[in-house]
């Protein structure tokens, strides 16, 4: 089994790829550390190594929560499998 990204908390809504070469349409699972549990979903997009998708559903305005900090917000509608980047999230710093 791979694991293709990794989330710290249960309460996060994005994980972390981990490896590269992650492809859109591509049955991928994901590690929850502090529960030790397995998830899995279809990538919806190609997702570099190191940045983030999301493992839940994520309505635009709602906070982006990784390693269980608020980290942004939404700016669009994000489902499971999507990645996040620039073009769907914004820091509430400025």
């Amino acid at each position: 089994m791979t694991i293709h990204f990794v989330v710290h908390d249960e309460g996060d809504s994005v994980g972390v790829v981990v490896v590269e070469g992650l492809t859109a349409s591509n049955r991928i699972q994901g590690w929850i550390m502090d529960q030790d549990r397995i998830i899995d979903f279809d990538a919806k997009n190609d997702i570099p190594i190191g940045h983030k998708l999301a493992i839940r559903s994520i309505k635009a305005g709602d906070a982006i929560i990784k390693y269980g900090v608020d980290i942004g917000r939404a700016i669009a509608d994000i489902a499971p499998g999507e990645h996040l980047h620039v073009h769907n999230v914004k820091t509430k710093r400025w």
